[in-house]
């Protein structure tokens, strides 16, 4: 499952939450008891490897794919699939949001 399928799937979870919050919303109007859904984020996030780490390191210092297989000695196709696994475990969009969320979450500097 790629990030884009794996973003679906949430988007489509958090549109469920929504509506079934506002319903019950509604009928807790009536007396009755709210009880919230919990996010299922924690445990769908799984850490990135070290190495994962290292190729977000150094897509945010602006290598493309086959510079960063020079540099560590791995194939383009390699990087790319380190590059997708980090998109899904960051649950980013694009390598710039992937940067940004290492940076956030002190992944990266």
């Amino acid at each position: 499952m790629d990030a884009a399928q794996r973003q679906e799937i949430l988007n489509r979870y958090f549109d469920h939450k929504r509506h079934f919050e506002s319903v019950a919303e509604r009928r807790s109007s009536n007396g009755g008891e709210l009880i919230r859904f919990a996010s299922p984020l924690k445990e769908l996030e799984q850490d990135p490897t070290a190495r994962e780490l290292e190729v977000l390191q150094l897509v945010s210092d602006g290598l493309v794919n086959r510079e960063i297989g020079t540099r560590l000695f791995l194939s383009e196709e390699t990087v790319k699939s380190h590059v997708r696994h980090l998109l899904a475990k960051l649950q980013a969009r694009s390598r710039a949001h992937a940067v940004a969320v290492g940076l956030r979450r002190g992944l990266i500097s």
